[in-house]
This record gives structure tokens, sequence and C-alpha cells, in this order.
């Protein structure tokens, strides 16, 4: 018997808020942050971008049976915010590196997906751990992301990860959805 499941919070994201899903050449715009609320504080704040992944499966009671994984990278709208009288290109272009650090770890868990679990009793025993390891690995980038650049004003460590996030994309490009 095979059953997909989806994440609750999949679920309810979707009732309550609008989402995009990466693609490439796709880039996002001022229209898509729409939320009223400043989620990061602070008067040095100018945008956040709300920003990860969903996954679903498909697997079966067989635990020798092939398992379905798909992953994919999201930006909520409703819930990424801007400051309409300081935001400018610049700035949008370093939201937009925050949403393909996103892509960049959903490749890498892409990938270590497809070199560990193969069978339902794989997904068992080790999607779990694989997804939290990546998921600790793509929050600590995010937040050296944020540090070293000091939120995208020190133009010279921007370029910098601009260059390391693009090198990424196209390192990791035999795992990004079709």
């Amino acid at each position: 018997m095979k059953w997909i499941f989806a994440i609750c919070v999949l679920v309810s994201s979707v009732l309550h808020s609008q989402k995009i899903y990466w693609e490439e050449g796709i880039k996002l715009n001022l229209d898509n942050f729409k939320s009223k609320v400043n989620r990061r504080g602070g008067n040095n704040v100018v945008a956040y971008t709300n920003c990860g992944w969903v996954y679903s499966y498909e697997k079966s009671s067989d635990p020798k049976a092939p398992v379905k994984i798909k992953i994919e990278t999201v930006f909520n709208e409703n819930l990424s915010w801007k400051d309409v009288k300081r935001i400018n290109d610049y700035v949008l272009l370093h939201e937009q590196k925050h949403f393909d650090v996103a892509e960049v770890f959903a490749r890498k868990l892409r990938k270590a997906i497809a070199e560990k679990i193969i069978t339902s009793a794989d997904f068992d025993k080790y999607f779990q751990s694989v997804y939290n390891r990546t998921l600790k690995e793509y929050q600590n980038f995010q937040k050296a992301y944020d540090t070293e650049t000091q939120n995208g004003i020190i133009e010279e460590k921007q370029s910098e990860y601009n260059r390391i996030i693009a090198e990424e994309l196209e390192n990791y490009k035999s795992y990004k959805t079709s």
C-alpha cells in the first residue's frame, strides 16, 4: 500500500500565504514582498526574505520498495517584508541571493537523498538525519552570508557571495528540479 505524505506546514502555508517556487531565470521583484510586518525588527533592516523548502514523499509499507521524495524551494510572499521607502535594486539582489541559497541547499539535499535513500526502509532510517544536517548547514550559511556582508552593506563581500552562490548553483545543477 502506497501513501503520500505532505508536510502539514505546506498545507497550512498554502492556505494562508502565496508561494513562489524557485525557477532558473525567474527573479524576485518588489511586489513579491507582501508582508506589512517587519519580522526582523531593527531600524537598519530594509527587507526580509522568508524562504526555504517544502518536501513530499511517496513510500510503501514494503521496506524494499523504492521511495520518491520531492524537494522544492519556496519564497513565502506573505511572510517577506520590505521598507518601501528604502528598498532598492541592490537590496533586492541581496534578498534574491537568500532565495538562491535556499535552492543551493535544496540541491545539496536532493544529492544527499539520491546517494543515501533508495527504499522505504532507507527513508525511515536516514531521511530525518540527512534533512536535519542539510538544514543546519543551510541556516549556518544564511547567517554567515548576512553577517559577512552586513546584510549586503559591504559591497566587496556581497560580490564575493554572489560569485560563490552562482558557482554552487552551477556545481549542483544536476540536482535541480526539471
